[in-house]
């Protein structure tokens, strides 16, 4: 087992709990596109080897885990927020809704929750943990889920948009990204509240 599931069943014993919800997002620091949150409850009885913070994995060994906590986790809930919303609340509000909007739906599956960031929405019960994607297995699940999906959500968008290669950078601030932006502007997916020239 590895350690980020020993942190997992450390603070189970600690707490005299059952179940951990971990939280996680993808797509916050991105010039467009949605941002996802991704909550998993895991079941410690079936580990899932090589489970890591979704920034240390290969695009395959991702798509690999995202099929194995799906099929093997107690239970998980997705939910993408669009660039609407983004850009009438802004981006940490936004994902502060998401956390909240997941946390509803696994709450009456979990004792605790654990949200990588800084960030504790309120009516949650749990904790931020900066870095908990690479110290909580819980949380590196849900990493894996937000990742996957909203990458995926991005490749479908580029075959809307091609001529911003979405599928490439994800919506990040690449160069080509701005290089992009320079030559045809924004389109409906980006975030206008953002910097984007």
């Amino acid at each position: 087992m590895t350690e980020l599931y020993e942190n997992d069943l450390k603070l189970i014993r600690e707490r005299g709990m059952a179940t951990l919800c971990g939280l996680d997002e993808a797509g916050r620091g991105a010039l467009a596109g949605p941002v996802v949150i991704a909550g998993v409850v895991l079941d410690y009885a079936q580990p899932i080897d090589a489970l890591n913070d979704s920034k240390q994995l290969s695009a395959k060994k991702r798509s690999e885990l995202y099929t194995l906590i799906t099929q093997q986790a107690l239970a998980y809930e997705i939910v993408a927020l669009p660039v609407s919303l983004i850009d009438e609340i802004n981006i940490l509000q936004t994902t502060l809704r998401g956390f909240q909007m997941v946390y509803e739906k696994l709450e009456s599956r979990c004792d605790y929750a654990l949200i990588d960031g800084r960030d504790l929405p309120s009516g949650i019960q749990g904790e931020a943990i900066i870095g908990g994607d690479h110290l909580h297995a819980c949380i590196a699940a849900a990493s894996v889920l937000a990742k996957v999906y909203r990458d995926n959500l991005m490749i479908e968008l580029d075959g809307k948009y091609p001529e911003y290669s979405f599928a490439i950078h994800k919506g990040y601030g690449t160069k080509k990204h701005y290089e992009v932006l320079a030559t045809f502007g924004a389109c409906q997916e980006h975030r206008r509240s953002f910097r984007l020239f």
